[in-house]
């Protein structure tokens, strides 16, 4: 492979696609209009504090992890097992027996599950891990909450903990996310470890971003592709060929050009719609609000390096002691405290009322603390977190060939939408386009 390949958009999955192209010989540009690559993974930094933009985690296991990634090299800071299930005076910690012993006395004297429900996830976690990984996003599909019907889980357990458990990996507190969804990451955890690189989430992409650089890409940032048009009519025949393709040009928003043999277009999944015309590309997304706090470094939160689940209310759905978790994430005097937020109503609500709410929530889950001096440190609205998973969507998303020419999609919306989801469409872009060189 000697020829020319252009990515446009320097996400996750665009990066992977650069380095894998690169890595098999192709002359490699990528594009990015943000000063910075990364996407949505990205990690601010403010007066000594780590705050990812939007709460986000690694899961370790994911197979496209092991194979793009060196969590050694990311050195992630690891959660514990399960979570720590909150209401106003009750905290009570629910975790895997089977991969935190320490955590399996707490477990079984829980009331906030069953006995009956413990054994039904036990048997859950069993029959995932029998499955393939062709097994999963096919077949009949129902939201997580039938799904769980179906099981047999009593409601006190789904609103106790699948609520705002997977509210937070979902950012769907009402569980109608696919089903499919709830199956792989919960085979994910039991699989490995949920986490955050010590650097901050944005480790991920810088880490992609160097691969690529090393193997020749040139990665440009501030730069915003206008255009990706094809030989001919703008279009050529689907799928000729790297024998008869006749390239492709794209067109920079200042106007200049750059002709190449490939595109992968790895941009934002609205932005790919209207480079590409591929109609089937999501741009239906889902919100999420992160407020990031702080207090006076003191004693412990007492979570075992779990994440607070708000089992009484959904504001905030979870409260995540981070500096607990990933001390490098804030100053040795300083304690740092992510909030989550669901739903479209957060996005316009002031910082100070969603500072409030936390607070509020800290003092009833812990009345023999003060809370009163709990700081803002910045509150992330963002509008399009995920795209929207609804039963039945992972049979529509596009395929990465999906454009006309040579010309081919990388992004989550080609897979589900998680840091897997866009890692694996990079490799698989990778390939689709090496097709055409």
């Amino acid at each position: 492979m000697s020829r020319d390949a252009t990515v446009v958009g320097g996400g996750v999955a665009g990066l992977v696609a650069a380095a894998r192209l690169a890595e098999a010989g192709a002359d490699v540009t990528l594009y990015e209009r943000r000063p910075e690559v990364g996407g949505r993974v990205r990690t601010e930094t403010a007066d000594g504090f780590t705050l990812d933009r939007g709460f986000q985690v690694l899961f370790t296991s994911y197979p496209a992890v092991a194979a793009e990634l060196d969590a050694a090299d990311l050195d992630v800071r690891r959660f514990a097992p399960g979570a720590t299930i909150c209401r106003p005076g009750s905290r009570s910690t629910l975790s895997d027996p089977l991969r935190d012993p320490r955590g399996a006395i707490p477990s079984l004297l829980n009331d906030e599950v069953s006995f009956s429900d413990k054994l039904r996830t036990l048997a859950l976690r069993y029959d995932l891990s029998k499955r393939g990984e062709s097994d999963f996003f096919v077949g009949p599909d129902a939201s997580i909450r039938e799904y769980l019907r179906d099981w047999g889980f009593a409601d006190d357990y789904v609103e106790n903990f699948v609520e705002p458990f997977y509210g937070g990996i979902t950012l769907d507190r009402t569980l109608s996310t696919s089903k499919h969804v709830f199956e792989y990451t919960f085979r994910a955890m039991s699989r490995g470890a949920i986490g955050v690189p010590a650097e901050g989430m944005a480790a991920i992409p810088e880490t992609l971003a160097a691969r690529a650089r090393e193997a020749g890409a040139t990665i440009e940032t501030g730069e915003d592709v206008e255009s990706v048009r094809t030989a001919g009519q703008g279009r050529i025949p689907f799928r000729t060929g790297a024998a008869d393709a006749e390239g492709a040009t794209v067109e920079l928003a200042d106007g200049s050009t750059h002709e190449t043999d490939a595109v992968v277009v790895a941009a934002t999944p609205p932005e790919a719609r209207r480079l590409t015309g591929v109609e089937s590309i999501p741009t239906e997304g889902v919100p999420n609000v992160t407020g990031w706090y702080t207090l006076p470094a003191g004693e412990s939160f007492e979570t075992g390096k779990r994440i607070l689940l708000n089992a009484a209310d959904d504001s905030p759905n979870a409260v995540v002691p981070m500096s607990e978790v990933a001390p490098e994430y804030a100053p040795d005097d300083r304690a740092l405290l992510a909030a989550t937020f669901l739903g479209e109503e957060p996005l316009d609500r002031p910082a100070d009322a969603l500072r409030d709410d936390v607070r509020d929530t800290l003092a009833a889950w812990y009345p023999e603390r003060d809370f009163a001096g709990l700081e803002t440190l910045d509150v992330h609205r963002i509008r399009f977190a995920q795209f929207a998973q609804p039963p039945g969507v992972h049979a529509d998303l596009p395929n990465p060939d999906d454009p006309e020419g040579p010309v081919v999609l990388a992004g989550d919306y080609t897979e589900w939408s998680s840091i897997q989801g866009a890692l694996e469409s990079g490799r698989t872009a990778a390939d689709a386009a090496g097709e055409y060189l």
